[in-house]
């Protein structure tokens, strides 16, 4: 998005013309990007729905900002207020945009990924379809266009909150994520792919930034409700108490926010997975969650790109 185009967006917040501006002086202001994915859309619906909040969505094209609007985006609801959603491409090369719309935040929700999509072709040897990133490698998406952000809240002011939804897998070099979208070159190297590699790779250069931060690795991300499982914390891949390795999306952005509100989360990197429906108690503590949490994950281990 150009900056002009984001200068007239944060005009409209005026207090003359927003009466959500109004509330800015007390409310904290955050940034949720890929507000129109559905984990994203999660966090970003909750936070406009949460008194205390002014939260700016921002999607990557103009059709993903008049779906969400809309509500036809993702997850569906409701309609979004205009002003509440900006565009931005963090892929692109102006920067300038993007520190305009981090200005004033009190923390970024960092919700962007590249998104493996099949290619129409079958691996030969596996005989499995392909997969690529239509929209953007990993290295621009997971690596560049997140190290964007953290620095532009680092230029933003010294104590914007960053929180990252990343992915559990990131220890094991060779899990089957890192293959999607790779490609092997004439010479017989690879290129592409390595989606968990380089989400760590920018997960270690958050933690070096100085910036507050709090990184969640979700288990296998399911389009289910949310405020039905027990959910369990741990690290490095792995997670005592179960066996399971998946969560809904939901209780993903729960978590989320909750980080932006218990200064326990803060410098904290942890793997994400709820209890089937049914198995054990149902979170609602989330301080007694996260105080359940023993360490931090290692960087050490797995690969980083």
């Amino acid at each position: 998005m150009k900056a002009a185009t984001i200068l007239t967006l944060l005009s409209t917040l005026g207090s003359h013309c927003s009466p959500c501006y109004a509330l800015a002086m007390d409310s904290r202001r955050v940034l949720v990007t890929g507000a129109g994915g559905q984990t994203g859309q999660h966090i970003f619906r909750k936070l406009l729905a949460k008194p205390g909040y002014v939260p700016i969505g921002s999607v990557r094209s103009e059709a993903s900002r008049q779906a969400l609007v809309e509500g036809t985006a993702g997850i569906g609801g409701p309609a979004i207020p205009e002003e509440s959603v900006a565009i931005y491409d963090i892929t692109g090369d102006d920067t300038s945009g993007l520190d305009e719309l981090m200005k004033d935040c009190d923390a970024v929700m960092i919700c962007t990924s590249a998104k493996p999509a099949p290619t129409g072709e079958v691996d030969e040897e596996t005989k499995r379809p392909k997969f690529g990133f239509p929209n953007g490698q990993p290295e621009v998406v997971d690596w560049m266009g997140q190290k964007k952000l953290i620095d532009a809240a680092k230029k933003a002011k010294k104590d914007v909150h960053v929180v990252i939804c990343s992915s559990m897998g990131g220890t094991d070099p060779n899990h089957s994520l890192n293959n999607l979208g790779k490609v092997t070159n004439k010479d017989g190297s690879s290129s592409g792919g390595d989606i968990l590699k380089w989400k760590r790779k920018a997960e270690a250069y958050l933690i070096d930034s100085g910036c507050p931060y709090t990184i969640v690795h979700p288990g296998g991300l399911l389009n289910e409700p949310g405020n039905e499982r027990e959910l369990c914390l741990g690290v490095d891949d792995k997670i005592p108490g179960t066996s399971n390795n998946s969560v809904p999306r939901e209780d993903v952005a729960n978590v989320m926010i909750a980080a932006l509100e218990n200064d326990k989360y803060q410098g904290r990197s942890f793997d994400l997975v709820s209890k089937a429906v049914g198995d054990g108690v149902v979170t609602k503590d989330y301080s007694k969650l996260v105080e359940s949490l023993t360490g931090n994950c290692d960087y050490s281990l797995g690969e980083i790109a």
